[in-house]
């Protein structure tokens, strides 16, 4: 999870706020840890692990500890924070969805981040006579699931509110509805791969001299090396010997995961990423890893453990054949930008406008639809790809298929 690094300026470590003393302190236990876990390793971890560890440690993890991860206090701005806008549009598309299950449908949303998403949604969904029987939020982060749980309980009317149920895992039973996922598959931990010799080697994590943690290279396991052959087929090209980027071959486990107890219904993914043509280019031969801390993309995305965001950019190609091994059919596959014009954009932005009370508050409606569907913003640089079974989702995605680039 992470803004749209086109969004924001990119400057050195060094010239953002240093940390005060107890973020400090706590990055120190942190990374405590990590070294520890190297040692007992054998002096190495794949760089995945060290990823997990730095984003999802209990209590120590930039997802698991309390720090304010969005909006103007965080670290980086999600589209649901930016206004009601993005999720109403969601909730558009999906209605239809949702009416054609009936009333037993239901909907699971991965990682609710301060839910602002819910709590537009499921106001929309209400006004659309689509309400879900359950709203699950599968949320990991005991912190963030108390402060979804606040706002929620403060801003939903008690009904809405008794909808909502939040989970530790995937629903074990089996369901119909709609699976969504805002910003979730970037900040899943991801393993990097480099050539040499024409050999796939897999990034690791080691220590340096002075307790830092450095990159190291080292022969990738079959499954790893089986996935880099497999792009390397479906890009008719092989990677030249020090090309380096990311590559999730458990992507379609966790698909499946996630996913695994949905029978009838659809799933809606928004992310940044590419098509894999376009994310495996041979400019782009140091991947797209990066990190966010205070609303700035950092390039060393060692420094400040559990400080800062660490994300990757999505392979759409990787996430569509995923979904399709699922057993899901693949609905459609546009930019963001294209999503939200399709699903009611203007009409929900009108709709805001007349509400609105004075030029200020009118000209940040205007200026969050800017940013949601400009090109030079999230517009294209965050995309849309449903996936569905047993149920009509095309429609959400006729402004602007661009299927065919996967």
């Amino acid at each position: 999870m992470g803004a749209c690094a086109a969004c924001l300026p990119e400057l050195r470590l060094s010239t953002l706020p240093p940390p005060d003393a107890d973020a400090l302190a706590h990055s120190e236990r942190l990374g405590a840890l990590i070294r520890h876990e190297i040692v007992a390793g054998g002096g190495a971890i794949p760089f995945h692990r060290f990823m997990e560890l730095c984003l999802y440690s209990p209590g120590l993890g930039y997802y698991s500890a309390g720090a304010a991860k969005f909006g103007e206090a965080g670290d980086f701005v999600t589209a649901p924070e930016l206004g009601p806008l993005f999720a109403a549009c969601v909730a558009d598309a999906v209605a239809p969805v949702l009416q054609q299950l009936g009333p037993q449908a239901q909907v699971l949303e991965l990682g609710g981040g301060s839910g602002a998403f819910a709590e537009t949604a499921l106001k929309r969904l209400l006004a659309l006579d689509a309400v879900p029987d359950r709203y699950a939020i599968l949320e990991p982060s005991a912190d963030l699931r108390a402060r979804q749980q606040l706002r929620l309980r403060e801003r939903l009317n008690p009904l809405l509110f008794d909808l909502v149920e939040w989970l530790d895992a995937p629903p074990p039973q089996r369901w119909n509805g709609v699976l969504f996922a805002n910003e979730v598959i970037d900040a899943l931990p991801t393993p990097r791969f480099t050539l040499r010799e024409g050999e796939v080697f897999e990034e690791h994590v080691v220590l340096a001299p002075d307790g830092g943690f450095v990159r190291e290279d080292r022969p990738a396991d079959p499954l790893l090396a089986a996935a880099v052959r497999h792009v390397e087929r479906s890009l008719d090209e092989r990677f030249a010997d020090g090309y380096r980027s990311e590559l999730l071959p458990q992507l379609p486990y966790w698909v499946q995961a996630v996913a695994g107890g949905l029978d009838a219904g659809a799933m809606l993914f928004v992310d940044y990423g590419y098509p894999r043509r376009e994310y495996y280019q041979p400019q782009r031969s140091e991947g797209t890893l990066r990190a966010f801390r205070r609303h700035h993309v950092v390039a060393d995305v060692f420094a400040a453990p559990g400080l800062q965001d660490i994300t990757a950019s999505v392979d759409f190609t990787a996430l569509a054949e995923a979904g399709t091994q699922a057993g899901f059919d693949l609905a459609g596959y546009c930019t963001q930008a294209s999503f939200l014009i399709g699903n009611g954009l203007e009409q929900r932005l009108q709709e805001a406008e007349s509400r609105a009370r004075g030029e200020a508050a009118l000209q940040r409606l205007r200026q969050q639809a800017r940013t949601l569907t400009m090109p030079d913003q999230m517009g294209e640089r965050f995309q849309a790809m449903g996936f569905a079974r047993d149920v009509e989702f095309g429609a959400a995605f006729l402004a602007g298929d661009l299927s065919w680039r996967l």
